[in-house]
């Protein structure tokens, strides 16, 4: 059930995920808040989407606990639909055309979703052009498919709004685009995102958090812009532990390429 309107937190509790007896998600605990947009950072196995996988409960937890918290009322058996996951690989599917999928999104999602207009207008928005409206999704390009795919789950304005890598696959004017469709879901939704990118974190971000070492840490908004910033978080991140190294070098369910 969506929050309009609510103060909603998302707060993880000593989370704790494992692989194969490996460690990923070590005893993390932190509060993300609705009306902010943060960019998660972390090197290549860190565990990224991993942690998207439990908060989305497509993952089940090895310790801990992950609640919305909203004025005051804390709910840990939320419900999957409940998060907005855009995957850093699309899975649409390619036997409809971008209007048709749109359109039956819609019809199963209606009661989730604000103001209904025709699939077209959505879209638009997305930056889809009229002429690709009626083109099999098959037919689309990588760009086009990730387009599509953030498009109807930010329709839905989810509690929570997870975001892998979002903005690769996109050029520039695109990736303007898409960052505007981003900002505007934080009045909504508690907003994170992924990205390798430090510029895009810097640019889009309230708060950066880090994932290193299977803790989460926050950079406050005051450092995100210091002229030395790229170099403290290289350095932070580069200071890798005994277990960090195990875990790059193991094949992690869901992190290849994070």
């Amino acid at each position: 059930m969506t929050s309009w309107g609510k103060k909603m937190k998302l707060t993880l509790t000593n989370v704790t995920k494992k692989f194969d007896q490996q460690t990923i998600i070590d005893d993390a605990s932190f509060t993300f808040e609705k009306g902010k947009i943060y960019g998660l950072l972390g090197r290549n196995g860190s565990g990224k989407t991993t942690l998207f996988n439990c908060i989305s409960r497509n993952l089940p937890l090895d310790g801990g606990q992950i609640a919305f918290d909203e004025e005051g009322v804390s709910r840990q058996n939320y419900e999957n639909t409940d998060v907005g996951f855009v995957y850093a690989t699309s899975h649409l599917p390619g036997f409809l055309t971008g209007y048709e999928f749109v359109k039956f999104f819609i019809e199963v999602n209606q009661a989730r979703i604000q103001g209904i207009q025709d699939p077209s207008v959505y879209l638009l928005e997305a930056g889809i052009e009229e002429k690709d409206h009626h083109r099999l999704l098959r037919d689309y390009s990588y760009g086009m498919h990730n387009k599509v795919q953030m498009l109807v789950t930010m329709m839905v304005h989810a509690d929570v709004l997870l975001l892998d890598e979002p903005l690769t696959s996109f050029d520039v004017v695109a990736a303007h685009e898409m960052k505007k469709l981003i900002i505007a879901q934080k009045e909504n939704s508690v907003v994170i995102f992924s990205t390798h990118i430090l510029q895009l974190a810097q640019d889009l971000c309230d708060e950066i958090v880090l994932l290193h070492d299977g803790k989460l840490t926050s950079i406050s908004a005051e450092r995100i812009h210091d002229a030395n910033f790229e170099e403290e978080i290289i350095a932070l991140l580069s200071t890798n532990s005994e277990k960090q190294q195990m875990v790059s070098k193991t094949v992690v369910p869901n992190e290849a390429g994070e």
